[in-house]
């Protein structure tokens, strides 16, 4: 049996990229979940490199902090000096003199690299035993890209950088995608013997190639299947255009697998997203870092999630969240706002202009309407009134609040935490409840309503209210005797602090 081929991943990522006139390093501009480096560095990972050394120049610390957190394996290799992709290779292989076999390099902005792309290009350079192997790509327009230039038998002749081409090289649409396998013992014999000797005074990797074939050595070709990953970018344009590139393989790979997608061109979703088979994505929809989508699940319209799992068959309508649980079948928004630690459990409802924050909300559940819920547990099956504010902070610290299974809070209620609610409780409207609840009580915390006769007609007179209030009480004075006679007049049960009665609770 053979064995299996040493590989060295070599990406460079030293460039300032002026362009893109930014105090961010071009590599780390963000694209749909990763860097620009991020996306490099994923399509080179199915090699199983042994080693893989980035070499970092303009923003080195925040290049290096980067890779520490997103590729830890990696080894970051210091270019203090840009003097050519040439010599970003040899610092980089001086870093780890020991390596054998196949060395990839890769420029660190083509994010629409596929990983299936880097392997092709690494088994036709092995296979055909090839010093070096470039790939290539045939493109619309050419125009900044270094041309391949082939000899009358269609062999690798030379690669050449555009400012130094010739008006007929110029004219070839087969590119340099920036991106090789070659044999190391060999490149490094070769970049010991690169020039200057062109316009921009730097030492091109790509002169390798012709020292290569001047020196008897295999160099071959490798085109890639679809141009479009071979693309990088060089400002914000440029950067844009390869997001919308992305976002529709992205969507289009999600919609191949079961997914709807109602609206692909308002629908952005990070690489690091997954979704599963029948949720339905509609307009204007965001999906972000970390989150997950349960089968069947509605996500959207006008919806932005962060780091958030959706259970199967939930909905998440016109809502934002970030590091939120919905659970299966729960319900929310729309205009709601789940913030770190929100937890919904099954058939939990956040409803219209509700904000949760390190909240859990039990089964069945539901905080219908125009609340805040931080720093609590909701049981299940109980019902929270609108415009319910849970009051966690004192100035200092948080506090937490319980809510039991069962139970039903008014209208107008504030929760001063931290306090507890038992199983079964009622709170009556307006309530402020800053003590404990029992089970089964109804907890009543307000004042006692009182009104104030002929207010409005001794302080107000000749207002529309005035007016108003005067033809109401001649027409009650007309009425008084009918309702002697026939009817009954409703007095509202008092109890502890005003009148307490069903429409004390919020409605579902």
């Amino acid at each position: 049996m053979s064995q299996p081929h040493l590989r060295t991943v070599v990406v460079l990522a030293a460039g300032e990229g002026k362009r893109m006139k930014s105090a961010l390093p071009k590599v780390l501009h963000p694209l749909l979940g990763r860097t620009l480096l991020g996306h490099v560095l994923s399509a080179a990972a199915p090699l199983r490199a042994d080693r893989t050394v980035v070499v970092v120049g303009h923003g080195a610390d925040q290049v290096r902090a980067h890779l520490a957190e997103f590729a830890p394996e990696a080894t970051p290799v210091l270019q203090e000096r840009q003097l050519g992709t040439g010599h970003a290779v040899r610092i980089a292989l001086d870093a780890v003199p020991e390596v054998t076999g196949t060395v990839v390099v890769i420029n660190g902005d083509v994010p629409l690299l596929r990983p299936e792309t880097v392997a092709a290009l690494v088994e036709a350079h092995e296979s055909a035993g090839a010093a070096a192997t470039v790939l290539a790509a045939e493109v619309p327009d050419p125009t900044g890209l270094g041309r391949i230039v082939r000899d009358a038998e269609g062999r690798l002749e030379q690669i050449v950088e555009e400012r130094d081409a010739t008006p007929e090289q110029r004219g070839l649409r087969e590119i340099n995608a920036g991106i090789y396998a070659f044999d190391v013992a060999r490149l490094r014999e070769a970049l010991g013997k690169l020039s200057t000797d062109n316009e921009q005074g730097e030492e091109y990797l790509t002169d390798v190639f012709g020292l290569l074939r001047d020196a008897g050595e295999p160099v071959a070709v490798h085109c890639a299947a679809d141009h479009v990953e071979t693309l990088g970018c060089n400002d914000r344009v440029e950067l844009a255009a390869l997001r919308q590139l992305l976002r529709d393989r992205v969507n289009e790979g999600w919609m191949r697998t079961g997914v709807s997608i109602l609206d692909p061109h308002t629908t952005w979703i990070d690489v690091t997203v997954t979704v599963e088979r029948d949720a339905v994505i509609d307009q204007n929809t965001q999906l972000q870092g970390a989150t997950a989508v349960g089968a069947g699940a509605l996500v959207g319209p006008d919806t932005t999630l962060v780091d958030t799992t959706v259970g199967a068959g939930a909905s998440v309508v016109r809502s934002h969240a970030v590091g939120a649980e919905v659970g299966p079948q729960a319900s929310v928004g729309p205009y709601a706002y789940l913030r770190p630690e929100s937890r919904l459990a099954r058939k939990a409802k956040v409803g219209t202009f509700v904000e949760t924050k390190k909240a859990t909300i039990g089964e069945g559940s539901k905080v219908p309407h125009l609340s805040y819920v931080g720093d609590a547990t909701i049981g299940e099956h109980s019902n929270i009134g609108a415009a319910t504010v849970f009051v966690n902070y004192d100035g200092v610290r948080k506090h937490h609040t319980t809510i039991g299974n069962h139970a039903r809070t008014g209208a107008d209620n504030m929760f001063v935490a931290p306090v507890r609610v038992g199983d079964g409780a009622y709170t009556a409207a307006g309530s402020v409840v800053v003590s404990d609840v029992p089970p089964g009580a109804m907890a009543v915390a307000r004042g006692q309503q009182r009104n104030v006769e002929g207010w409005v007609l001794r302080k107000r007179a000749g207002t529309p209210a005035a007016e108003a209030a005067q033809r109401a009480r001649e027409g009650a004075s007309d009425e008084a005797p009918a309702a002697r006679e026939g009817e009954r007049i409703h007095e509202r049960p008092e109890t502890m602090g005003g009148p307490v009665n069903a429409g004390d609770t919020a409605t579902e």
